[in-house]
């Protein structure tokens, strides 16, 4: 998933957001129905009459209970995140403090709709306040808290409308659960007013491969059956787009189509390798991994332990990280060992109480207080190494220090794990990058942390998208320090964040140092084309023209005055 900043979007294009993937699509606007307008104080009528306290009660129990049921029923037709994500909303609607506080405040005579929007108020505050990936959860909850209302007054619930032609979804927000829901023969693209290009919807929609572009200022407002032009690497949306606009989206249509027939290794054009992987959450995601891909560069394990009241066995785990490793049939395969807290909090593991918890106990740091999930996983990756003959490169999250580092190594060595490396997410790692290759084998770059904790952004917050712009020269100068311990070090550095995805960055990556890239399987074919069209001198001075530019905007330009002009003409850089 590619991230491209409403800043870059050109002049005169229409409305303008923060799109998500490179893609462009045509065609008309499908407005998802919006949330029950129904008054706080509306009595539940029976007969003409208001209903008991005791009929309300039964009603709102069956409204819950039901939409939980509709979202279970989804999540097992889903797979890999959508299914995770439905189920963790389904988990929402079920919540018994959530159900619980609602019907007290009905079985006290409040109205139906004024005690589902009190508590989900004060819900929807405390996720707020408490930041990360609780925070990114509000949607869910608004989304629950309308379908709700929906059932209990009668109306149909909220979302996505029958689409009886492809078409270009358009919502002021678009829940988990209904983007989860669409029909993908009939789904062009999504546009939304709200969100973060690392949000639910984006990251669901990358996994689709859906063009979308977020926090676009007036798309409610287009009438349904608008025809529009949705370009999801310019971030923006063009209403009634020309014949021109079409022909150019058709051409990078054909053109896209044919950089997906090379599926060759990842490699400059005067031969120098550069690893092209992909990023999973699952091992059914592993069986997704075309021949593209030469393996895996990220494998989100923590998916395996959300939303579960207790951690995943180490038989569990041993069969899932053995499927992954064999449906790769030999190619890399780069595990990142449990990075829960801050935004992916565990029921039986993250602490409570913490009042910044991105700066908390998570990732790696789980260690001080529940060092057995992180043995009993690296036993189970033992378990799967010797089961299938393949040898899974291991690395930790969240590694802030040398000891740190040297730590997990042990650890993982003595499990049995044979090729051990960490995560550089936070600036002190980047900084000591050279201290920490001493004590493992490779490190991966995770630029999304990577920007949050040097820019002090928030990365789920959608309006400071600009600050976690990839080409931030900050986080680019943590980066090519990085890289530069690898190459002294002559041990592996990698980039498993967002930036790896963009063509154009990924050109700078390679120039500095970086061994290998892992992003969407999507974002390959584009990635693979543009590296192999540039020499790695070609590379290193256009990553030498980024680092000395002032501002985001500087460093892009810089880059893009050095790339060859039929690549960036093909790639619409």
């Amino acid at each position: 998933m590619t991230t491209t900043s409403a800043a870059d979007a050109p002049a005169g294009t229409g409305l303008r957001g923060v799109g998500v993937g490179r893609r462009a699509v045509v065609g008309p606007v499908a407005q998802v129905r919006p949330a029950p307008d129904v008054a706080p104080d509306a009595p539940l009528l029976v007969d003409g009459a208001p209903a008991t306290p005791a009929h309300v009660r039964t009603v709102v129990e069956r409204a819950f209970a039901d939409v939980a049921a509709g979202l279970r029923t989804q999540a097992e037709g889903a797979s890999g995140t959508v299914r995770d994500v439905l189920a963790a909303t389904a988990q929402m609607a079920d919540d018994a403090a959530l159900r619980g506080q609602v019907l007290t405040r009905v079985d006290g005579g409040e109205p139906p709709v004024a005690a589902i929007d009190g508590v989900v108020d004060t819900f929807a505050a405390m996720f707020e306040q408490a930041g990360g990936y609780l925070a990114e959860r509000v949607t869910d909850l608004r989304s629950v808290r309308d379908r709700v209302v929906a059932r209990v007054v009668g109306l149909p619930e909220p979302g996505v409308p029958h689409l009886a032609q492809p078409s270009v979804v358009v919502a002021r927000d678009l829940a988990p659960a209904d983007t989860a829901a669409l029909d993908l023969t009939k789904v062009l693209a999504i546009v939304t007013e709200l969100g973060g290009p690392t949000g639910h919807t984006a990251i669901i929609a990358g996994q689709l491969g859906l063009p979308c572009v977020v926090r676009v200022d007036g798309a409610t407002t287009l009438a349904d059956g608008t025809v529009v032009a949705v370009d999801a690497a310019a971030g923006t949306v063009t209403p009634d787009p020309d014949d021109a606009v079409r022909d150019a989206f058709e051409r990078r249509r054909a053109a896209d189509a044919a950089l997906a027939q090379d599926t060759g290794p990842g490699a400059t054009a005067d031969g120098h390798a550069v690893a092209l992987l992909a990023n999973i959450g699952t091992a059914a995601d592993a069986q997704r991994v075309g021949a593209g891909a030469e393996g895996v560069g990220l494998f989100r394990t923590e998916v395996l332990f959300l939303e579960r009241t207790q951690a995943p066995t180490v038989d569990e785990q041993t069969d899932a990280y053995a499927a992954a490793l064999r449906a790769v049939d030999g190619r890399k395969v780069v595990v990142r060992t449990l990075d829960a807290g801050a935004d992916k909090p565990l029921a039986f593991a993250t602490q409570p109480d913490e009042e910044n918890p991105a700066l908390g106990v998570r990732g790696y740091r789980l260690v001080r207080s529940h060092a057995e999930l992180l043995d009993t996983q690296l036993a189970a990756l033992a378990r799967a190494q010797e089961a299938t003959g393949s040898t899974p490169w291991v690395m930790a999250p969240m590694i802030a220090t040398p000891d740190e580092a040297r730590d997990f190594a042990a650890r993982a060595r003595a499990a049995g794990v044979a090729t051990v490396g960490v995560m550089v997410e936070v600036p002190a790692a980047a900084l000591r990058a050279r201290d920490l290759l001493a004590e493992v084998d490779f490190v991966s770059i995770g630029t999304n942390d990577l920007a949050q904790y040097t820019m002090a952004t928030d990365r789920l917050r959608g309006e400071l998208a600009d600050l976690l712009d990839v080409w931030q020269p900050a986080v680019l100068d943590l980066v090519a320090t990085t890289a530069r311990a690898g190459l002294e070090a002559g041990k592996p550095v990698g980039v498993c964040g967002e930036s790896a995805a963009d063509p154009l960055m990924a050109l700078v990556l390679v120039g500095l140092g970086v061994t290998s890239l892992s992003m969407a399987a999507g974002a390959l074919p584009a990635v693979r084309y543009a590296v192999r069209h540039h020499t790695r001198a070609t590379c290193e001075a256009i990553a030498g023209a980024v680092l000395r530019a002032r501002t985001a905007a500087d460093a892009r330009a810089a880059a893009l005055a050095l790339v060859d002009p039929d690549v960036a003409a093909t790639l619409a850089l």
